[in-house]
């Protein structure tokens, strides 16, 4: 069962491959799905902005977050979160390149590139191990 709510509003329906509503709610925030067993995206709104994303393992981020930290060679008390940009955290290219090589080398995957390439935040980060991760098993 899908659900969706904010403070007097809620909605829910049967979790089916395309989800419509034909109501609008203006004022959600979140939405999250989730069955025992497997992971979903997770919606988030933003003014003008409504945007998925696909939620790694939270150990999966934890070490994303301090290979991240020990690559940039941030301080202890710098906050690195799943939306933390690279280059918000000081990251130039070269620092990219040396973060996916960190990854690579600590979850023993290969990353294409191409994919590299796509890699922003802390979080895109962890989404793209995941995925390598479960394709390599």
């Amino acid at each position: 069962m899908a659900s969706l709510s904010q403070s007097s509003t809620a909605f829910s329906a049967s979790f089916k491959p395309t989800l419509a509503c034909s109501s609008r709610v203006s004022s959600l925030k979140s939405v999250s799905f989730s069955i025992t067993g497997k992971r979903f995206p997770s919606l988030t709104s933003r003014p003008g902005r409504f945007q998925v994303s696909c939620s790694a393992k939270p150990e999966t981020l934890n070490k994303v977050c301090d290979i991240v930290k020990k690559q940039l060679a941030l301080p202890d008390d710098t906050a690195v979160t799943a939306g933390s940009k690279f280059t918000e955290l000081g990251a130039d290219s070269l620092d990219t390149v040396e973060i996916v090589m960190g990854l690579e080398e600590e979850f023993g995957i290969s990353v294409e590139e191409e994919s590299a390439q796509t890699i922003a935040t802390v979080q895109d980060a962890a989404d793209l191990i995941e995925k390598l991760v479960e394709k390599k098993a």
